[in-house]
Protein backbone atom coordinates (compact mmCIF):
# COMPACT_ATOMS: atom_id res chain seq x y z
CA UNK A 1 0.00 0.00 0.00
CA UNK A 2 1.24 3.48 -0.76
CA UNK A 3 0.97 6.30 1.72
CA UNK A 4 1.50 10.03 1.23
CA UNK A 5 3.10 11.85 4.16
CA UNK A 6 4.43 15.35 4.70
CA UNK A 7 7.93 15.35 6.18
CA UNK A 8 9.99 18.48 6.88
CA UNK A 9 12.80 19.18 4.42
CA UNK A 10 15.57 18.70 6.99
CA UNK A 11 14.17 15.26 7.89
CA UNK A 12 14.04 14.33 4.19
CA UNK A 13 17.67 15.40 3.81
CA UNK A 14 18.67 13.27 6.79
CA UNK A 15 16.61 10.36 5.48
CA UNK A 16 18.26 10.58 2.06
CA UNK A 17 21.74 10.63 3.64
CA UNK A 18 20.88 7.64 5.81
CA UNK A 19 19.49 5.72 2.84
CA UNK A 20 22.59 6.52 0.79
CA UNK A 21 24.93 5.42 3.60
CA UNK A 22 23.07 2.11 3.92
CA UNK A 23 22.67 1.59 0.18
CA UNK A 24 18.90 1.52 0.50
CA UNK A 25 15.98 3.46 -0.85
CA UNK A 26 14.26 6.14 1.18
CA UNK A 27 11.17 3.91 1.30
CA UNK A 28 13.17 0.97 2.65
CA UNK A 29 14.59 3.08 5.47
CA UNK A 30 11.11 4.35 6.31
CA UNK A 31 9.67 0.83 6.33
CA UNK A 32 12.42 -0.31 8.71
CA UNK A 33 11.84 2.70 10.95
CA UNK A 34 8.10 1.99 11.17
CA UNK A 35 8.77 -1.67 11.96
CA UNK A 36 11.24 -0.74 14.70
CA UNK A 37 8.82 1.82 16.14
CA UNK A 38 6.01 -0.72 16.20
CA UNK A 39 8.19 -3.30 17.93
CA UNK A 40 9.23 -0.82 20.61
CA UNK A 41 5.77 0.71 21.05
CA UNK A 42 4.20 -2.68 21.68
CA UNK A 43 6.42 -3.37 24.69
CA UNK A 44 5.14 -2.74 28.15
CA UNK A 45 6.46 0.61 29.43
CA UNK A 46 7.72 -1.03 32.60
CA UNK A 47 9.66 -3.63 30.63
CA UNK A 48 11.12 -0.89 28.40
CA UNK A 49 12.38 0.99 31.45
CA UNK A 50 13.62 -1.98 33.47
CA UNK A 51 17.28 -1.57 34.28
CA UNK A 52 17.46 1.94 32.87
CA UNK A 53 19.34 3.23 35.90
CA UNK A 54 21.22 0.07 36.85
CA UNK A 55 24.63 1.51 35.97
CA UNK A 56 24.14 4.82 37.77
CA UNK A 57 26.44 5.16 40.75
CA UNK A 58 24.98 8.41 42.08
CA UNK A 59 21.58 7.05 43.11
CA UNK A 60 22.52 4.79 45.99
CA UNK A 61 20.64 1.71 47.08
CA UNK A 62 16.84 1.98 47.14
CA UNK A 63 16.49 -0.35 50.13
CA UNK A 64 19.01 1.68 52.14
CA UNK A 65 17.05 4.82 51.28
CA UNK A 66 13.78 3.24 52.42
CA UNK A 67 15.32 2.11 55.70
CA UNK A 68 16.73 5.58 56.34
CA UNK A 69 13.34 7.17 55.70
CA UNK A 70 11.65 4.72 58.06
CA UNK A 71 14.27 5.26 60.75
CA UNK A 72 13.84 9.00 60.41
CA UNK A 73 10.06 8.65 60.69
CA UNK A 74 10.23 6.29 63.66
CA UNK A 75 12.95 8.18 65.51
CA UNK A 76 12.01 11.70 64.46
Amino acid sequence: MRTLVDIPDDDIEWLDRKASEEGKSRAAVLREAVSAFRAEASKDWIARGAGYWKHRQDLGDAVDYQRAMRDDRDNG
